[in-house]
């Protein structure tokens, strides 16, 4: 069976001859190649952990609006970003794998005279191909020291928000290696009007007049890419607004309490956005995707509070805590929705997802692409093509990580080990103290309640259980690995927690493995990465974030930088410089 949203669109096939116009009428009405292609929304969260959402089983964050359409769509239950910002967003943008890019070395720092490469078609840029119009809010994270790697000449109509990692959340600053700078942008522009306009808020709000203001004749894309719940400058790590703090507590710690303040906050963009939508007769015919960019730091790495319980490791390890992301995907175009879903996804696939689903023809796409289409599996509930999993590759760190099916290998690892536990909170996730009522009554259940689309609370329930990974308290037997010193194997079925190492029990699998592997590694360009280069100073133009490299080089300076050496910084246990 083929769904409408899936087929190109041949709009001169249905008025080449006007003598058959009233045959054409009834044809149109039955034909998908006449059909308007689907408004798709990406929702982008920053440093989001497994347990810092409702739908995984945790009661101590209210992400009602999320929530919401996690249970009325697919919740992805087996996708996989990468371990780190940079990366992730590389994957998502390109369809390919970080070691096909050279973004596969920890993040893109501000003052880098790099960019995603030039050659790489984006996903905008094939959006816009099929007629879309493209608008993007938020963290972009992608060079910026020129203004030809930046969002509006890779494909985006608009922008509003920050080009570099991360910003304060009110003061929209960001201090990075020492040098402290202002980072928010309309446009081209610095947006100094903003200052002090919380920005979860003024994303959502940019989102809203998007929708309002959106053109239906033509199908929309809008890329929301939060920074929350990223930390912030030393001096205010978590930025949340006093009230939404105060009616969070019930959390005991302080920290995890201001983390959950800034994740409802983003949460009630989302509904603030679906209300729109819906408000302008576009949610009938719109796909929303929602995801993480990598696991969460949690207990205090990068001064955070995210939680990946019960997945072992945080944030920029290769553990399912780092690389297993809380995501879903919603729209009333699919055909089996309301479950969860154990299809493999990773985050390259959205990609010719995506284009797919817009109407594009997959075959057309290049084929060094790494990303695989999912959409028909989305629909019909079959397995993906998905087979393997490359997490990462990073020969300066000396680490990788590959699944193959349920097979997953382990080699190096980060931070002296200091990273590779579990850690929570794990927060209450008994049933009783889950907020049915309030997901039922926020602002996306009542427009799903009015489309028809929200499930029962009997059928949440079950969902919620489903989506909930329990590993019980295993981790004190864990048959201990130490990646540094060999290769680690798990069997991601029965052990999604990495409590056993399997090593020595399947050696030919291992050796399997870690032949894959190297074919992988064999087809990897050298990472990117770049000193920083002085030019890149904030203090010299007027404390911003500047597209440096467009500015005349001083006589004797040099464009170029040899890469950088973190590896003290990484032996040294300090997680504050990986962004």
């Amino acid at each position: 069976m083929e769904y409408p949203v899936r087929r190109p669109q041949k709009r001169g096939i249905c008025f080449i001859v006007t003598l058959f116009a009233i045959v054409l009428v009834a044809t149109e009405a039955d034909d998908a190649p006449c059909a308007t292609p689907p408004n798709i929304i990406f929702i982008l969260a920053d440093d989001l952990g497994w347990n810092d959402v409702g739908f995984h089983g945790s009661a101590q964050i209210p992400t009602n609006n999320l929530d919401a359409l996690a249970y009325s769509g697919i919740i992805l239950n087996r996708y996989y970003v990468h371990p780190i910002c940079t990366p992730s967003r590389s994957a998502l943008m390109t369809g390919k794998h970080p070691i096909h890019t050279g973004m596969q070395h920890t993040v893109l720092y501000a003052m880098e005279p790099r960019g995603l490469p030039l050659t790489e078609k984006l996903l905008p840029e094939y959006m816009k191909d099929l007629g879309y119009s493209n608008h993007m809010l938020g963290k972009w994270h992608l060079g910026h020291y020129q203004l030809r790697y930046t969002p509006l000449q890779r494909g985006f109509e608009s922008h509003t928000g920050f080009w570099t990692g991360h910003q304060h959340l009110n003061d929209h600053t960001a201090v990075e290696h020492g040098h402290w700078g202002l980072d928010m942008r309309r446009g081209y522009n610095v947006a100094y009007d903003l200052h002090g306009s919380y920005t979860t808020q003024v994303l959502g709000k940019e989102a809203v007049e998007i929708v309002q203001t959106h053109n239906t004749s033509r199908p929309l894309f809008l890329y929301v890419a939060h920074g929350a719940v990223h930390s912030a400058n030393s001096y205010d790590f978590l930025p949340a607004p006093d009230e939404t703090v105060a009616e969070l507590s019930g959390i005991e710690n302080y920290r995890r309490r201001k983390f959950a303040a800034m994740m409802v906050e983003l949460d009630r963009t989302v509904g603030q956005l679906v209300t729109a939508l819906h408000s302008r007769n576009m949610l009938s015919n719109t796909i929303i995707v929602f995801s993480t960019d990598n696991g969460g730091p949690a207990e205090g790495f990068n001064d955070n509070a995210a939680s990946n319980w019960p997945l072992r490791g945080v944030k920029n390890t290769l553990w399912e805590g780092g690389v297993r992301g809380a995501g879903f995907i919603w729209s009333p175009l699919l055909q089996n929705s309301s479950r969860v879903s154990l299809q493999t996804i990773q985050i390259s696939d959205w990609l010719p997802t995506l284009y797919e689903a817009a109407g594009g023809n997959v075959s057309s796409l290049p084929a060094n692409l790494d990303g695989v289409s999912v959409w028909k599996e989305l629909n019909n509930g079959n397995p993906t093509n998905r087979i393997e999993v490359l997490h990462n590759i990073d020969d300066i760190w000396q680490s990788a990580a590959l699944a193959v099916g349920n097979w997953k290998i382990v080699k190096g690892t980060h931070y002296n080990r200091t990273w590779d536990g579990w850690y929570g909170p794990s927060g209450t996730r008994e049933e009783k103290a889950y907020a049915l009522d309030a997901i039922i009554r926020g602002r996306t259940g009542r427009v799903l309640a009015e489309l028809k689309m929200l499930p029962t609370k009997k059928q949440i329930i079950k969902l919620r259980r489903e989506a909930t990974v329990s590993c019980g308290e295993g981790f004190h037997m864990a048959n201990e690995c130490n990646p540094l010193t060999s290769v680690c194997l798990y069997d991601l079925e029965k052990d999604p927690c990495e409590y056993r190492n399997l090593a020595d029990d399947y050696p030919h699998i291992l050796q399997s493995l870690l032949a894959r592997l190297a074919d992988y590694n064999s087809t990897a360009i050298p990472p990117t990465n770049m000193k920083d280069d002085p030019r890149g100073d904030p203090s010299l133009w007027n404390y911003t974030w500047h597209n440096f490299g467009d500015e005349p080089a001083a006589e004797g300076e040099s464009d170029y930088y040899d890469a950088p050496e973190l590896e003290v910084l990484l032996a040294s246990g300090d997680n504050r410089s990986f962004e």
